[in-house]
């Protein structure tokens, strides 16, 4: 059965990827942009928005201390980058070598993203911050 967090998780996490493909496509599709530049741009914003909603209404840090904001900034950035470069690779696999669409290569890649995003967080990034604070 699905816990409160994991319902919170997926639910944001299917918004911050709608964020993130949305962004996408509109960078591919009306301003012809490359794909690698449009998923690191449709990256930057998509995360700024996932920070949110985990730190809040996710995994409940409810610190808003500076030095734990600051903390849990870094360490979900740093977490993000290792999945924007499973991302970009999984992207470049499939598009490149596997030949699968553009659209379907970003759904697909970003199903291992959510994945790795969730356990990091859950387990490092917020964790701690949750842990320490009860």
């Amino acid at each position: 059965m699905l816990n409160k967090e994991i319902m919170n998780y997926l639910i944001f996490g299917v918004l911050t990827t709608i964020v993130n493909i949305a962004l996408f496509w509109v960078m591919v599709s009306y301003f012809g942009w490359n794909y690698q530049i449009a998923t690191v741009f449709a990256w930057v914003l998509s995360v700024a928005f996932a920070f949110i909603t985990n730190k809040r209404f996710v995994f409940n840090s409810q610190s808003f201390a500076w030095s734990v904001i600051e903390k849990e900034l870094i360490q979900f950035y740093f977490f993000r980058v290792i999945s924007l470069l499973f991302d970009l690779f999984l992207m470049y696999l499939f598009i490149e070598l596997v030949h699968v669409g553009e659209i379907y290569a970003k759904v697909i890649a970003n199903i291992v993203v959510i994945l790795i995003n969730y356990m990091a967080s859950k387990w490092i990034i917020f964790g701690k911050a949750r842990n320490s604070s009860s």
